[in-house]
């Protein structure tokens, strides 16, 4: 009965790892289009950042830099620290026409964003944790040590873990809130005309091209209001698809 057990807990992984194997193949041997079936197949049952990065790679060679740009987000949502996915998203970003989404953040938010994607969800509250252990230690000892050079030593070491702490959770919160409400999503349609309201007969307000990232803010119905840097405006839900 054991036996059984654990090989129906075994056959899912088996089953992954003889599919990840052939979509490799398939990608080595420049069946491009295959791969990008069998990668997706992947995702949906063992979904992870090196799926996302291979299945980029395979829609970058067949021309859907879109898909690609899509792909190399998710990675990255799944692994911060993954260089070479950071670097091919930079080279399909510069592939497409437009990305307003990034060309008028306001630099300090960049920076901000930056440094909270550099490590998962789950690693920035385990940190935000173990300083304010340290926080707690070195409050003790200011309260409680005897020589003076110590306990000035621990009030200084107790105010910088509490903001990093806070930094941790902030950063934390904050990836949290990011994959929970996914609000940032990728153009998937060539040339997308942006409206003043969510009305087919909406005033055009400006173009999004094929591959630009946007933030949603708001739906109405089958349509969404995105941001795109400084721009806003309204265009249908089925133009994009979230990150």
């Amino acid at each position: 009965m054991k036996r059984l057990i654990y090989i129906l807990l075994l056959f899912p992984l088996c089953v992954n790892a003889q599919s990840w194997e052939d979509a490799n193949t398939a990608y080595s041997e420049g069946n491009y289009a295959e791969a990008v079936v069998m990668y997706e197949n992947i995702a949906q049952t063992g979904n992870n950042a090196e799926v996302q990065y291979n299945l980029g790679n395979a829609y970058f060679r067949t021309g859907e830099i879109a898909r690609a740009i899509l792909a190399y987000e998710r990675c990255l949502r799944l692994n911060p620290r993954h260089k070479d996915a950071k670097f091919n998203l930079t080279f399909a970003e510069s592939q497409i026409i437009d990305n307003k989404a990034d060309t008028q953040t306001f630099f300090l938010l960049k920076w901000a964003r930056g440094f909270r994607n550099m490590l998962p969800e789950n690693v920035w509250l385990v940190l935000a944790v173990t300083l304010f252990l340290l926080f707690i230690v070195s409050l003790f000892l200011f309260a409680f040590a005897g020589p003076l050079t110590l306990r000035k030593t621990a009030f200084a070491v107790s105010i910088v873990t509490l903001i990093l702490s806070a930094c941790s959770v902030w950063c934390g919160l904050s990836l949290h809130h990011r994959d929970s409400v996914r609000d940032e999503a990728i153009v998937m349609q060539g040339i997308v005309n942006v409206k003043a309201s969510p009305d087919k007969s909406g005033t055009d307000l400006f173009v999004l091209h094929e591959g630009t990232k946007v933030r949603i803010s708001d739906t109405v119905g089958e349509w969404c209001q995105i941001h795109a840097g400084d721009n806003i405006g309204w265009i249908r839900l089925k133009a994009i698809e979230r990150i």
